[in-house]
Formats: C-alpha cells, structure tokens, sequence
C-alpha cells in the first residue's frame, strides 16, 4: 500500500509539472473547429501579453543588443525624420504611388492571407500551412495590443498633420506603424516556419518592406515610425513560432516516457517514478 501510495504521488506530481499553462491551449497538428481553436488562440495571445510586457525585465545580452541598436536608429531617424517626409511631399508621382499601393496592402489583406493559409491547409491536409496561419494570427492578434498601448502612449501627430506633424504627445496615432508591424509579423512567420525555401521567407520580407516604404510614401508614417513598426513585428513573429516550437518539443516526450526506481530503505517504501519531458 505504501508503494502504491508513493507510486501514485510520484507520478501525480510529474504529470502536473509537465500541464502548465501553455499545454492546455496547445494547437495540434490537424484542423480544428473555429469555437475550441479561437478559445486557444485567446488564451494564447493572453499568455503572450504577459511575456512580452515582462520581456524587459528578462531581458538576454544578445537580444538586449538588438533593442540598444534599434532605440539608437529610431532616435536617429526622429530628429531627421520630419526632413525626409518632407522630402516625399514635395514629390506628388511617389505620393501617389505609395498611397495606392498601401491601400492594396491594408493591413486589412492580412487576414484573408492568413486564412488562405489556413483553408489551404485543411484542403491539401498541410498542417504546416495550417500552423502557419494559426501562429501568424496568434502574432497579429497579440501584437495589435502592444501596438495600440504604444501609439496610445506616443500620440504623435502624423506626417499630413499640418504644423503638429512629426510632434509626440499630440493626439496623433502615428508611432508605431500599424500596417507596417501586421507585415512584419506575419512575414516573420511565415520565414520562420517555411525556413527550408528559398523564395517564401524573401517574398514575405519584400512585401513586408513594400508595405513599409509605401506607408512612408503615402505620407501615413514617419520612417521611425515604421523602423520601430517592422521591428516589433519581427520580435514578437519570431517569440511566437519559438514558443510554440518549445511546446511541441515538450508534448512529444509524451511519447517518451521515463521510468525511473525509487527506494527510501529508511521508510521501508518503494516505486516508481514516471516522468515525461523533451526526448
């Protein structure tokens, strides 16, 4: 009784480290309903807030050179950034091409894409393409909230604000990008899932960037404003597909168990202890 005891308690307590929270929102493999896979990629997104507001605090040295760099060369762009929006405005062909492709590449467009990626996938039974959709969604979705807090925070006027152009602080909406960060995120997506094609991830960048220059052109943004956008995205597509990916790597040691002999000679008990982790 006393090992069944010891036994029972063991592997209690390894199967209930192994279900944190992110396991219980896990997305599988294969098609979902929309009801229990939205429920999932609420929560998820909810989890998500919660990193990424505490990143900072836990910050690594080899991403904490990547934001030095990134704060260093928005702070750069913001003192000469009025000049060369000025520069657009004087030329009304680059205006107007940039105002025409940026409404092409709305960042309304991003979700049909993702859910091409998703019907295709349940077509063709690709669950790449499908988990593609499903974590470029989940990067979108959540990264809209930080980019809202943000513009929120900023309020800087936008470039065909009149005299308040370029100033923070001044009820504007302008900083960060917002079509400029869904691009990012999703191309940062898209790149990292399809990394064994060559043309994938440079077409999802291209476009991304296309986005980026055209709402520059448009007079929409200031080129920090998107600098700041794009790299957001970036960051958060890339925190995503990582996360995720650890949690497959830990789901499938399921399929590995450990066994391993416990014996306390001092209580006269003995068990096993059952245990699932990566393989």
């Amino acid at each position: 009784m006393r090992a069944a005891g010891l036994l029972g308690l063991l592997l209690t307590g390894a199967l209930v480290a192994q279900n944190d929270a992110r396991d219980r929102v896990y997305y599988p493999g294969d098609s979902e309903g929309a009801k229990p896979l939205a429920r999932k990629l609420t929560a998820n997104i909810w989890l998500d807030q919660k990193d990424i507001w505490r990143s900072p605090f836990r910050m690594r040295s080899r991403d904490a050179r990547w934001w030095i760099g990134i704060g260093a060369a928005t702070a750069a762009l913001i003192a000469t950034d009025r000049r060369a929006s000025a520069a657009v405005a004087d030329n009304p062909n680059v205006a107007r091409w940039g105002g025409r492709v940026s409404n092409i590449a709305s960042a309304y467009s991003i979700a049909p894409i993702i859910a091409g990626y998703y019907a295709y996938g349940s077509w063709k039974d690709d669950s790449r393409a499908r988990q593609t959709a499903v974590l470029g969604a989940e990067a979108v979705g959540g990264g809209f909230i930080v980019v809202e807090v943000l513009k929120l925070a900023a309020r800087r006027a936008r470039p065909d604000a009149g005299a308040d152009r370029g100033r923070f602080f001044s009820g504007g909406s302008s900083f960060p990008s917002g079509h400029t960060f869904a691009a990012f995120a999703l191309a940062s997506v898209v790149a990292h899932q399809y990394q064994d094609s060559r043309v994938l991830p440079i077409a999802a960048y291209t476009l991304a960037a296309a986005v980026g220059a055209a709402r520059f052109s448009a007079q929409r943004h200031f080129p920090a404003d998107i600098v700041v956008g794009g790299a957001a995205g970036w960051f958060i597509g890339r925190y995503v597909c990582r996360t995720h990916e650890e949690h497959v790597g830990h789901r499938r040691g399921w399929l590995n168990p450990t066994v391993t002999p416990v014996v306390s000679p001092g209580s006269g008990t003995f068990g096993i202890a059952l245990g699932y982790g990566q393989p």
